[in-house]
């Protein structure tokens, strides 16, 4: 079995109109709600052993927030291709990039991001499922298990919808209390 997390961005900054999209930074929400996604991931057990990022700073920066919350050791691949790619981009990256992983981790863009999800979605709980149609929003994690034994088989429609997590609801889902040291920072830009 794979598992596979699908990591859009958190929330990013628009208060510098000279920056060049790729160079957008979080903004305060999303400084915070990268953090509490980790914690919540580490809660959950869910703790992928290598990710695949975008090489935009929102989502190095996003990364960089999560990590906290991550024990054991995770492999990094940063990828120019998810900051343009769109969902077949996304899938042929994964499949070229995944290597022997069982657990691994997306962190991208959308409309990349929410693509790729519907697409690979096959089956779950139909009102996660009807949500992540609706809106796949900043710092939100689609979490799908794959009965197959490679990547390479992972095919449209063959996922399972097992957790659709947006910012929003990390408040009830999560005792913030445990959250409040700032992650480290890995990448600084």
């Amino acid at each position: 079995m794979l598992r596979l997390y699908l990591l859009r961005h958190a929330k990013s900054s628009w208060s510098d109109p000279s920056l060049h999209d790729f160079d957008r930074p979080l903004n305060k929400r999303g400084a915070k709600d990268a953090p509490k996604m980790g914690k919540l991931m580490q809660q959950r057990g869910y703790h992928p052993d290598r990710i695949l990022c975008s090489t935009s700073c929102r989502t190095k920066q996003t990364l960089n927030g999560i990590m906290a919350g991550f024990e054991g050791e995770t492999s990094l691949c940063l990828l120019d291709t998810l900051y343009e790619g769109n969902a077949p981009d996304y899938l042929i990256e994964l499949r070229k990039h995944a290597k022997d992983s069982r657990n691994l981790m997306v962190i991208g863009h959308n409309t990349g991001i929410q693509d790729i999800a519907l697409k690979l979605t096959g089956r779950g709980n139909q009102a996660a499922i009807a949500d992540m149609e609706q809106k796949f929003p900043t710092a939100a994690l689609a979490v799908f298990d794959f009965s197959v034994a490679s990547w390479d088989a992972v095919t449209v429609g063959s996922g399972e919808l097992v957790d659709f997590i947006k910012p929003r609801n990390l408040e009830e889902a999560l005792d913030l209390s445990i959250v409040e040291n700032p992650a480290p920072t890995f990448f600084r830009r």
